[in-house]
């Protein structure tokens, strides 16, 4: 006999972020609004050697504020960053009494694209400098790309629905949409959901160098470095942080009087299968990836009034993501609004998703969509409304965000005005 229920829908009423403005969501949007950029120079460790040398740390961060001083040193910074970005986005929901909820209908999915670097860094080096003995008993437990999901659920008391995605650049997406499945199937009624990256190290970071994906024209201006979609764009900018969202089911939000940001309407998740780090000249699967959220959301193209685009800076991404969004949306995508955050926020990685995501929210609720900055010399091949260096208010009813994976991993979600 075959299960058969009622969808139901799916708000958000909680946003949780730290980057590298600071902790919590109106300091960080504030920034955003203003155009100001929060790159510079890299100085977690000596970038003498390297040939990229800037980046977008947290470098104010304290994760003792967040956790137990001894639990906090047992795990990576990647999941302190996470525990802490949940911890704020309860308390924006007005949840920081977790008790209160069904543990058994209360979830956690918080990705990451490459999880615990730092551990793996450090506890490399105990190895080849001390022996195996000098490794730590929690250095699989702290790298592992899952674990933030799991310490997030001991710290709220989370019972239900509970694992970690890793899916590149595209985890934070995934994460969120599978919680929106999760939530519109009746599997829960409260998820966290988001992504986590700590990888600004020398390890992680002499690994992207290597293969020449970062910007390295503008070491002396950093922020200037990440320019998406113009012309003198020469690479991406690492950033750390994390972003988790609170989401629910309307009738759970309404019944408790929660204020609610947007509703999720639409997520899809495919592959380009074309090559493992470069994405589809064509953008066949992340167009169709854009098509099936619009269609989900029973809307016409003309309807979306902005998308957060991946936009990385890089040459390839930024070329052929535009014409994904042109494929899709025919002439639609003409008049709609499309800028690319990372100018300002570097380009987080696992935890793209979950920052990008809390940006299409707030746009929304506010009707302010944020600008792409260092977007000075056009490029013809890139010829859509980045809004370029400025603020710009709108009212924004439908709101798309897109995140793309090494891997050809594509994850597309629709947020819409309640």
């Amino acid at each position: 006999m075959s299960r058969t229920f009622e969808r139901k829908r799916v708000v958000v009423t909680g946003i949780g972020t730290v980057t590298n403005y600071g902790d919590g969501v109106e300091s960080f949007w504030e920034n955003l609004l203003a155009g100001q950029s929060g790159i510079d120079a890299v100085k977690s460790f000596d970038t003498t050697d390297y040939p990229s040398k800037i980046g977008s740390e947290c470098l104010h961060f304290d994760p003792n504020l967040y956790m137990d001083p001894k639990e906090a040193r047992r795990n990576d910074r990647y999941t302190q960053l996470a525990v802490a970005a949940s911890r704020l986005a309860l308390k924006d929901a007005s949840l920081e009494d977790t008790s209160k909820l069904d543990a058994d209908r209360f979830g956690v999915l918080i990705g990451s694209g490459i999880g615990g670097m730092l551990t793996i860094q450090t506890q490399s080096r105990r190895l080849y400098e001390g022996g195996p003995r000098k490794v730590s008993p929690f250095m699989i437990p702290s790298l592992i790309a899952n674990i933030a999901s799991g310490v997030v659920a001991i710290e709220v008391g989370a019972r239900g629905p509970n694992y970690g995605i890793v899916s590149a650049c595209a985890s934070g997406t995934h994460s969120i949409g599978e919680s929106f499945h999760m939530l519109r199937d009746g599997e829960s009624d409260v998820m966290l959901a988001g992504g986590s990256e700590a990888a600004i190290t020398e390890l992680g970071y002499a690994g992207f160098c290597s293969m020449k994906a970062m910007s390295t024209s503008y070491n002396d201006t950093p922020t200037t470095a990440s320019r998406p979609f113009d012309k003198g764009r020469d690479g991406f900018v690492m950033g750390e942080g994390s972003g988790v969202l609170v989401m629910e089911t309307l009738e759970h939000a309404q019944a408790r009087g929660a204020t609610i940001y947007c509703e999720i309407a639409g997520y899809s998740a495919t592959c380009d299968a074309h090559h493992i780090t470069s994405p589809d000249p064509e953008g066949k699967a992340l167009g169709a990836a854009i098509c099936s959220v619009v269609n989900e959301a029973d809307i016409q193209p003309d309807q979306v009034s902005y998308i957060n685009a991946h936009g990385t800076s890089t040459q390839y991404n930024d070329k052929f993501e535009t014409g994904a969004i042109k494929k899709a949306l025919g002439e639609a995508a003409c008049n709609l609004a499309v800028s690319s955050t990372k100018g300002m926020t570097g380009h987080l990685l696992g935890a793209a998703g979950g920052i990008e995501s809390a940006i299409c929210a707030l746009s929304i609720r506010d009707g302010k969509i944020p600008p792409t900055i260092n977007y000075n010399d056009p490029d013809p091949d890139c010829d859509l409304d980045y809004v370029p260096n400025e603020m710009r208010e709108a009212d924004v009813n439908v709101a798309i965000c897109n995140n793309l994976g090494f891997g050809g991993h594509n994850a597309t979600l629709l947020f819409r005005k309640l």
